[in-house]
């Protein structure tokens, strides 16, 4: 073979494999599979924001039996308050829960509820009760759990303080009893000019009991007289035996200390006896079921209330109520006040305390001061957990009315 020959046979040989490797290049491109583009994620909804737990309070009171007018009254009253702060953004950025039971009036269904309402409903705090025995047993409730309760219209001194030590987890928002046995006592000496006065009593009342002891010590330091002491028990409804003493007696007046349905009783048959006595009572006598069931036997009896009804200070919050519930709050007493304020004091506690703690809230409201409530400006004493200052109001009832006489302090 020529050089010529072999020249061209190289050159054949690599154009041959030039175009194999161009072809097989080409192919392995035209055969590759581009692998698909992920495809986007779907965008995830936006998570609702989870609502916070709601701040748990709860109500003790009577709901059934002869106290239901101003359980109710109490009730309603926060059921008005809580729902108009829920639709206001609540407290805290959370919704206000409120849960209550029927306490009778009872001391013993007062404990059960109340440890309920603290281990089931799981509440930072209590509003009630409005009886004293009832809040006394409250107050140790509240003390063995360390949650604090604000007693709404309980006057005896005991709801707060036992054995001359403040009880640490109990506060009122009312007056208490010797501050109203001592306003009547003295305007029964002084404006009523009575020198001798009987009592009757509750016997198994702690609110009956302390009233007739702190009237009476009020009356005796004036310079008055007792004349007659008679008891009748939790239930009793003749009263004739006792009155036929106090009668023998003739006093000038007498210190009922009683709930409306005992004053009903007492007043008629007092009346059927023939005594003229000028009937004297305290807060639980303004219900207006009395000038229905002893509407004669009443009249011209005097009374001492925490609160003036037709005080101007109360009309926002009686258009209030009646708009949503048809009925004139007070009708059944203060009551429906003193749950206003009650609350009021709660709330601005839980504020303080940035927290929804039974322990901080206990110490926010030993701090109250100068808090404006509908009853009054509320400081609370941090050695008894009662309302610094509080005034009372004498009322006279006079032709089916509840006629304002005066504004007092003791």
């Amino acid at each position: 073979m020529t050089r010529g020959m072999i020249w061209l046979a190289r050159r054949t040989i690599m154009v041959i494999l030039v175009i194999l490797l161009t072809t097989a290049i080409v192919a392995g491109c035209v055969g590759e599979k581009k692998a698909p583009a992920p495809a986007p994620e779907a965008e995830k909804p936006a998570e609702a924001p989870k609502e916070k737990p709601p701040i748990s309070i709860g109500y003790l009171g009577p709901l059934t039996g002869d106290g239901a007018p101003w359980g109710k009254a109490e009730l309603n009253t926060l059921e008005m308050l809580v729902e108009d702060m829920n639709q206001k953004g609540g407290l805290l950025g959370r919704k206000i829960k409120l849960s209550s039971y029927d306490n009778r009036m009872d001391q013993v269904e007062t404990t059960n509820a109340a440890r309920k309402l603290i281990e089931q409903n799981k509440v930072v705090a209590i509003i009630g009760t409005n009886s004293s025995s009832a809040s006394i047993a409250l107050a140790g409730v509240a003390e063995q759990y360390k949650i604090p309760h604000v007693a709404t219209t309980a006057t005896n001194p005991a709801v707060t303080v036992k054995e001359s030590k403040v009880r640490p987890f109990s506060f009122r928002v009312c007056f208490i009893d010797p501050q109203q046995g001592a306003i009547m006592a003295k305007f029964a000496f002084d404006e009523l000019k009575a020198k001798k006065v009987a009592v009757l009593y509750e016997v198994g009342s702690d609110y009956s009991v302390g009233l007739s002891e702190f009237f009476q010590k009020s009356f005796k330091a004036l310079g008055g007289e007792i004349v007659a002491v008679e008891a009748y028990k939790t239930g009793d409804v003749d009263f004739r035996a006792q009155l036929t003493k106090i009668k023998a007696a003739k006093p000038d007046a007498i210190w009922l200390p009683a709930l409306y349905k005992e004053i009903g009783l007492a007043a008629n048959q007092a009346r059927q006896l023939g005594i003229k006595s000028t009937l004297l009572g305290g807060d639980s006598w303004f219900n207006l079921d009395l000038f229905t069931v002893a509407k004669a036997a009443v009249e011209g009896s005097y009374l001492v209330q925490p609160v003036a009804m037709d005080d101007p200070g109360l009309n926002d919050f009686k258009a209030r109520y009646k708009a949503k519930y048809g009925s004139e709050p007070g009708a059944e007493g203060a009551n429906a006040f003193f749950a206003n304020d009650a609350f009021s004091v709660l709330i601005d506690s839980i504020k303080r305390a940035g927290a929804d703690d039974p322990l901080k809230i206990r110490d926010e409201l030993e701090k109250t001061k100068a808090l404006p409530g509908i009853t009054g400006t509320l400081t609370i004493s941090k050695d008894d957990h009662n309302p610094v200052d509080k005034e009372g109001v004498i009322l006279k009832m006079e032709a089916g009315k509840y006629v304002f006489v005066k504004r007092t302090k003791p």
